[in-house]
């Protein structure tokens, strides 16, 4: 798979099948005016070379579009909307519009986004989802070309595409080390959803700062989440029933802390009296949880405008040396955490 180049234009096709640009196009757009063998033969050639024809018009002198696709699990979540909105101001800046694919994590709705892009109906893709929108025979195609791609917060784990988050090894051990710090030993986690990159490296951050501190990992103290608020519920529900009751909670995503907030205080807990609760991103509603919450921040604004200029230099074909961009997060004490009483 090429990450720098361009696919191959319709004149291009034609050259190789030695017929007429008009025939090509007609097989492509308007396939019931040529004959069925003609039209499989030409579809064939457009596959083999990765080749899409401009849905928005072919006669256009430029082919770009003005569009930027940004494909996003969960449109609804809280995190995901300071980026969107974010996201929406740098580009109308520069006469951009995004168009917003929720996909609701189905991966047919992924493909059919990168579809688009594919086909010149967007310039480029911002994907907030760590898998890419292509299937696995266009990937293997040695003639496919990446469009212009940029991964937010959720990495695909392919070298050479650019990518813009935190350190969320760091942000998960700095988590802990708080808790810790304030003489927690008994952590538990409630943990985003187990394909999660960003959750897998938070949690690798925890047990580095449990390790540092000379504290067992104990696995029975992390649930696996979702990044969901039902998620703090359900996962706080079952770490109340276990036998060595934790003294503090940390959850991958404030709106699952919400969840887990909610659920300690219907059992009568006392937050941060009985457990200390933290969580991550920093939402818009944090400070105003009951109590407060202390929480990672993540830099929201930061990140949709560093994925735009990123999107934008691959777009005008400038050199995209940052394939890795970690902006700073920061941890933010409120009063849902404090010393165990116990």
């Amino acid at each position: 798979m090429l990450l720098d180049m361009s696919n191959i234009g319709i004149k291009e096709l034609a050259d190789q099948l030695g017929i007429s640009i008009a025939s090509v196009s007609r097989a492509l757009n308007n396939p019931d005016r040529v004959s069925e063998s003609m039209r499989k033969k030409v579809q064939a050639a457009a596959d083999k070379a990765d080749y899409r024809p401009n849905k928005l018009g072919a006669g256009l002198r430029t082919s770009k579009t003005g569009n930027i696709i940004a494909i996003i699990p969960d449109i609804s979540d809280t995190f995901n909307s300071g980026d969107i909105k974010s996201l929406e101001n740098i580009a109308a800046e520069h006469g951009y519009s995004v168009l917003f694919g929720n996909t609701q994590g189905k991966r047919e709705r992924e493909i059919a986004y990168g579809e688009m892009v594919r086909s010149k109906q967007a310039d480029g893709i911002i994907s907030f989802s760590h898998r890419m929108p292509f299937t696995e025979e266009v990937l293997n195609n040695p003639n496919f070309r990446l469009p212009p791609f940029v991964n937010s917060c959720e990495p695909v784990g392919i070298p050479g595409i650019p990518l813009v988050t935190i350190d969320n090894v760091e942000a998960g051990r700095q988590a802990t080390q708080h808790l810790i710090d304030l003489g927690h030993t008994q952590i538990a986690v409630i943990t985003g959803s187990n394909d999660s990159p960003s959750s897998k490296l938070r949690l690798d951050g925890y047990r580095l700062a449990l390790n540092s501190a000379g504290i067992e990992y104990q696995e029975h103290l992390v649930h696996l989440g979702n990044y969901t608020l039902s998620a703090g519920v359900s996962c706080t529900e079952k770490i109340l029933l276990l036998k060595n009751r934790p003294t503090a909670i940390i959850c991958f995503c404030d709106e699952t802390a919400l969840g887990c907030l909610s659920t300690l205080e219907s059992n009568d807990f006392s937050v941060p009296h009985d457990i200390s609760v933290l969580g991550f991103d920093d939402i818009r509603f944090a400070k105003y949880f009951t109590p407060a919450l202390t929480t990672i921040s993540q830099p929201v604004v930061d990140i949709g405008r560093r994925c735009f200029e990123l999107i934008l230099a691959q777009i005008n074909e400038e050199d995209v040396a940052d394939s890795g961009v970690y902006l700073p997060h920061k941890l933010v004490v409120r009063a849902s955490t404090a010393p165990p009483t116990k």
